[in-house]
């Protein structure tokens, strides 16, 4: 920590009762907060919770006018949770240049995604080439409103959440279906189950061989899941389709039900599944999902806030910079 002199840190003066401190101070707040809870930096500094605060927003405004106001050629739609309740909110993101340039909206509405492309303009909306988006309608239908020159691409990682929660569907249907001892191996095994393999410990990795060599459905339904994430390495459709139909073609007499509807569900969304083959639609389909994670842990961070504003701050200039 650079030291700082009690006059470099608070200047003298006051607009009402509240001190003014330096430019180089709040600057110093603000990168702090960046990794660092308002309370202890409060405590740190000897400051008020609340002065701090108001200096770390000044810093993430400082952020965000450098940063200039955007012009997307790619964008990633997702929403989050801000609250128990189903209180949602929608996060855009640039995906080449790789930072969220917009929060807001009441909800996950359509007239709630139509307020993005209202912010952007119409001159900066029709440079929009490609918008990446779970399958939800609304979103669809505002992008198709406002950018129809914008393909529309399904987020692959939305796509496969689908297909883990049909395969946790098969677990419980066959926990169901079985009694006695023939459980054992399916009880306390849904994370092995549905985590991605190189993420589990050794011993994860040998209960799951466990399960999968006493249960032949379960072990069907978890090599389909693993094998499906190849549909997104052809370049070309007919090629992806032709994997796709096997894929779905596999499931004939496998008793696989949520996997039929699955497969019905992809077939739906085709033309947004499909785009990805197109090369000028090879984006980073990971950085959403990252995202995502940062603003949890924000969130967490900021466990009980109820400023809104303060939110939209960090989750708009967590991918930026610092000053």
């Amino acid at each position: 920590m650079p030291t700082l002199r009690q006059s470099e840190a608070r200047a003298v003066g006051v607009f009402g009762r509240q001190p003014v401190y330096t430019k180089r101070f709040a600057y110093y707040v603000g990168r702090r907060c960046r990794s660092t809870t308002i309370k202890d930096i409060a405590e740190e500094f000897k400051l008020d919770w609340h002065a701090v605060k108001e200096l770390d927003k000044q810093y993430m405004t400082a952020q965000l006018a450098k940063a200039g106001r955007p012009g997307p050629k790619v964008i990633g739609i997702d929403e989050i949770s801000i609250r128990k309740r189903h209180t949602y909110r929608i996060v855009v993101s640039d995906l080449i240049r790789g930072r969220p340039i917009w929060f807001g909206g009441q909800d996950r509405s359509e007239a709630s995604m139509s307020e993005f492309y209202t912010w952007l303009g119409a001159s900066k909306r029709r440079r929009i080439r490609l918008a990446v988006m779970d399958m939800w309608k609304p979103f669809r239908n505002a992008t198709e409103a406002h950018a129809p020159q914008a393909a529309i691409l399904f987020d692959k990682f939305h796509v496969l959440r689908h297909l883990g929660e049909a395969l946790d569907k098969v677990r419980k249907s066959e926990y169901a279906r079985l009694t006695g001892k023939q459980r054992r191996y399916i009880k306390g095994q849904k994370y092995n189950l549905l985590s991605r393999r190189e993420n589990l410990t050794l011993e994860g990795r040998q209960a799951l061989k466990t399960l999968l060599a006493a249960n032949k459905r379960l072990n069907t339904a978890y090599l389909l899941r693993e094998s499906f994430g190849q549909l997104w390495s052809y370049e070309r459709e007919g090629w992806a389709r032709r994997f796709f139909e096997n894929w779905r073609a596999s499931l004939k007499w496998q008793w696989l039900k949520p996997y039929e509807k699955f497969a019905q569900m992809i077939d739906r969304h085709w033309d947004g599944i499909a785009a990805y083959c197109k090369p000028q639609n090879k984006v980073a389909l990971g950085f959403v999902e990252g995202l995502n994670n940062k603003i949890r842990v924000i969130q967490r961070r900021a466990y009980g806030l109820r400023d809104e504003e303060y939110l939209r701050l960090k989750i708009l200039t967590c991918m930026l910079p610092a000053l």
